[in-house]
């Protein structure tokens, strides 16, 4: 039989076992070669995927305030920061950088979601 303190007991085990998202946000200041652009998506949409990564938002800005810039922005969910760093540092992820070069201008970062 369960008792109400065991139940908050397997509650807080549970609670402990979560964790925080983690997100790739991504902004494009500038993009010199649309070819190696979508070279690079081609390659990087996959590798993202295979590693748990779900596309939030991708594509130009719709609407910027104070300050902002409209740039291109990508944000990528994953179920944790461990996750999301694993998916950076994997070779399918690695080989759609090297498709990039450096034709891009980017802001890209890996930041823990609010619980």
């Amino acid at each position: 039989m369960l008792t109400w303190d065991g139940a908050a007991e397997r509650y807080s085990e549970v609670e402990e076992e979560t964790m925080a998202k983690g997100y790739w946000i991504t902004f494009y200041r500038s993009i010199s070669d649309p070819t190696a652009l979508a070279a690079y998506a081609k390659l990087a949409g996959p590798a993202v995927t295979a590693n748990g990564g779900r596309f939030l938002a991708r594509g130009g800005t719709v609407k910027t305030y104070e300050q902002g810039i409209a740039q291109r922005t990508i944000a990528i969910e994953f179920d944790s920061v461990e996750q999301a760093i694993a998916a950076h540092d994997s070779p399918a992820y690695q080989e759609a950088l090297v498709a990039l070069g450096n034709t891009c201008e980017r802001d890209m970062r890996i930041v823990e979601g609010m619980d």
